[in-house]
């Protein structure tokens, strides 16, 4: 059997196996039934584990197993297979999302919460400030620190940002906003951004600008800063820094309340 090792890695990560796994799968398939010592044969794998190997893959639901003598094996079809690990994964996510929702009812969640209070009291305030690596991740840091707010968020973005912003933390700024917490926008609103402003205009005050800029301060406490233009760099490589400093951060803020006060407001610009 001849399987192209770019194949075999493909069914390792769609399927979540080990090599031994794939290579006795796949050499299955071509065959439809065989037994394991054929099967180690064709695949290369050593006979000592291709039992192991065979009932993993049985409890998988990759494989069904034939009474007799020798004992055979039956590929599943491979659309069912989809289906079996789909299902597997499914139940496995709502058993460790079942397991993750008891904790919070446990004494672990109380005693981690304890650790990291008496921690942050032992931090220098040079401490609290990270590197952010990756659009996926800034945003993820940028959605935690926006939750905590609890009087003002500033956000200075890009059109593009001010769409995505809309997009994956409208829900977020709705929460926020019940709370009386003030959002302020500021970004270049395009007719592109028309739909995103509508989405976003009982939330939150947005206003245009030509800028550039993209941040978000937090209380005057916190900010997030992105240090590249997000209209020249790959997502993967977008890059942002977080800093928990009021000093800093409350000097930003006057900066753009400054700025705020000379912008107009985003609809009266773009129709």
């Amino acid at each position: 059997m001849i399987v192209k090792e770019e194949f075999l890695s493909k069914l390792r990560r769609y399927f979540s196996l080990n090599l031994y796994e794939v290579k006795i799968w796949a050499a299955l398939l071509s065959r439809g039934v065989s037994t394991a010592g054929e099967l180690s044969d064709i695949a290369n794998v050593p006979r000592s584990r291709s039992y192991d190997v065979l009932e993993s893959l049985e409890k998988k639901g990759f494989v069904i197993m034939k009474l007799g003598k020798p004992i055979k094996y039956l590929a599943v079809p491979p659309m069912e297979v989809l289906e079996r690990v789909k299902k597997n994964m499914k139940k496995e996510v709502e058993e460790r999302m079942d397991r993750l929702e008891e904790l919070k009812a446990t004494e672990v969640l109380g005693e981690l919460n304890s650790l990291h209070t008496q921690g942050i009291e032992l931090v220098e305030p040079s401490d609290l400030s990270g590197s952010l690596r990756g659009r996926h991740n800034l945003y993820n840091h940028l959605e935690l620190t926006i939750k905590g707010a609890e009087e003002t968020v500033t956000i200075m973005t890009t059109t593009q940002g001010f769409i995505r912003k809309i997009e994956g933390l409208k829900p977020i700024f709705e929460k926020l906003k019940k709370r009386g917490v003030k959002i302020r926008i500021a970004a270049p609103i395009t007719k592109e951004a028309l739909p995103a402003l509508k989405d976003i205009s009982e939330v939150a005050e947005v206003r245009h600008t030509n800028s550039k800029a993209r941040f978000c301060i937090v209380d005057s406490k916190e900010l997030v800063f992105m240090v590249l233009d997000d209209a020249e760099v790959h997502p993967t490589y977008d890059i942002g820094i977080w800093i928990n400093t009021p000093f800093f951060a409350n000097a930003l803020q006057e900066l753009f309340d400054t700025l705020w006060a000379t912008l107009k407001p985003a609809e009266k610009v773009v129709k």
